[in-house]
C-alpha cells in the first residue's frame, strides 16, 4: 500500500513539546461572546425600578391628584356627613350665584311663636315637622307669594340654566314648565335649612343654606321646599351635619340654630294646604297647584302650626308622626306651636355661599314624589 506523502512544512505526529495553557478543560460553563446569552442571543438591556417609569410616574400622579381633588369636594361640598359652612340667607335679598331674577311677590310674613328648645340637645341637632300640618306655611288670599310664569319664561330663555336646573330635580329640559306649575307658592313661617344649588360656569353647585322665614318659596305635593322665589334656584332636602356648622352669609336678630328646622315630606300628597294669612288675620285654604286665584277662606286648625322633634343628623327614611291622622279640617293633625322666625332681615352685605361640586345626580323624579331630606 502506497502512502502519501505528507505536505510540506505540516507535522505529521504529535508536537514535540507540551501543549500551551491547562492540560485539562476548565471546570465552569464554556465561555459567551460579550452581549449574549447562552443560547447565542444578544442579551436584554438591565431593567429600570419601576418607579422609574415614565408613564407608570404620570399614571401614580394621576391618582394621587384624584384623590386630592376628592377629599377637597367631599370636605366642601353637600356630601352626607359633612362638617363645614352653613349659608344664612335672608328673604329679601336675591343672593350669590342665582339662576333667575327674582320672581317672589311676597317676602314678609310674621314669625311663628318661638318655643323654647330643649338644653340636652346636640348643636348641630336639627328640628323636623311634617310638611302637610297646618300653619306650616303662610300666604295671603288670592295672591301667588312667586311668578310662577315669569319663573318659566326665565329658565327658557337660557337653555342652559333650564338644563342645570332641570339635572337638579332630575327632569329633562323640556319638562321645567309642567314641573313648576305643579308646585304650589308659599311662604316659609319658620328659618328652615335645605340645600340650595347656585348657577356657577354652566353647572348646579350644591351647599347647605337657612332660609329665612318669610321667603317665598315653591312646594312640592309633599310640601317639601323646590324652589326659592327670590333667585329661582332649585332646592332639595338638607343633607346630615356631623358636627356643628359655621354660619356664613347673611344675618337677622331672631336667628337661633337650635329653632332651625327641617322639612319632612308628608306622608301622602297634599291636595289642599291649610295656610295663615298675617295680612288678614285669617285662615286660607289653597289647593295644590295653584297660584292662589282659588284660595278661599277656612276654619283654623284646632291645633295650628306644626310639630318639631329634634333629632340628631342621621338620614331620615319616614315621616314626622304628626299629620299622620284626619284633624278638624280633613287634612293631617297639626300638632303644638314651636321654632323662632325672624324679623326683617339684615342689611348686611350677602357673602359667597361656600364652594361647592357640581351636580351630577338627580334628586328627585317627579313635582310629588320627593326623596326624603335627611336631618
Amino acid at each position: 500500500m502506497s502512502v502519501e506523502p505528507p505536505s510540506s512544512g505540516r507535522p505529521t505526529g504529535p508536537p514535540s513539546g507540551p501543549l500551551s495553557g491547562p492540560s485539562e478543560p476548565p471546570s465552569g460553563p464554556p465561555s459567551q461572546p460579550p452581549g449574549s446569552d447562552g443560547a447565542g442571543l444578544p442579551s436584554p438591556p438591565p431593567r429600570r425600578p419601576w418607579w422609574r417609569s415614565a408613564p407608570r410616574l404620570a399614571v401614580l400622579a394621576t391618582v394621587v391628584v384624584a384623590a386630592v381633588v376628592l377629599a377637597v369636594v367631599f370636605t366642601r361640598s353637600g356630601g352626607s356627613g359633612q362638617s363645614g359652612e352653613l349659608f344664612l340667607q335672608a328673604a329679601g335679598r336675591t343672593g350669590p350665584e342665582p339662576f333667575t331674577q327674582s320672581t317672589a311677590e311676597k317676602s314678609s310674613v310674621p314669625p311663628v311663636p318661638a318655643s323654647p328648645a330643649t338644653g340636652s340637645a346636640p348643636a348641630h341637632a336639627v328640628r323636623q315637622v311634617d310638611g302637610g300640618a297646618p300653619g306650616l306655611y303662610g300666604g295671603t288670599r288670592n295672591i301667588s307669594s312667586c311668578d310662577v310664569e315669569r319663573q318659566i319664561k326665565a329658565l327658557g330663555a337660557d337653555p342652559a340654566k333650564n338644563k342645570a336646573f332641570a339635572s337638579v330635580e332630575g327632569l329633562a329640559p323640556a319638562g321645567v314648565p309642567a314641573y313648576l306649575r305643579a308646585l304650589t307658592p308659599v311662604q316659609l313661617r319658620m328659618d328652615t335649612r335645605v340645600t340650595n344649588h347656585g348657577y356657577r360656569n354652566g353647572a348646579a353647585t350644591a351647599y347647605q343654606a337657612v332660609l329665612q322665614a318669610g321667603t317665598a318659596v315653591l312646594v312640592d305635593g309633599r310640601g317639601v321646599p323646590r324652589v326659592r322665589c327670590a333667585c329661582g334656584n332649585p332646592l332639595t332636602p338638607p343633607v346630615a351635619l356631623q358636627s356643628t356648622p359655621k354660619p356664613t352669609g347673611d344675618t337677622w336678630p331672631s336667628y337661633r340654630p337650635s329653632d332651625v328646622v327641617v322639612v319632612d315630606p308628608a306622608p301622602r300628597i297634599i291636595d289642599i294646604f291649610i295656610l295663615y294669612d298675617s295680612e288678614h288675620g285669617e285662615w286660607i285654604a289653597r289647593h295644590r297647584g295653584d297660584t292662589g286665584h282659588d284660595d278661599h277662606r277656612t276654619r283654623p286648625p284646632a291645633k295650628p302650626s306644626p310639630s318639631v322633634s329634634e333629632s340628631t343628623p342621621t338620614a331620615s327614611s319616614s315621616p314626622s308622626a304628626c299629620g299622620s291622622s284626619p284633624g278638624a279640617t280633613g287634612g293631617p293633625t297639626p300638632c303644638p306651636a314651636t321654632s323662632t322666625a325672624p324679623s326683617e332681615s339684615s342689611s348686611a352685605p350677602s357673602s359667597e355661599p361656600p364652594s361647592s361640586a357640581p351636580v351630577t345626580s338627580p334628586a328627585d323624579t317627579s313635582a310629588t314624589s320627593p326623596a326624603a331630606p335627611a336631618s
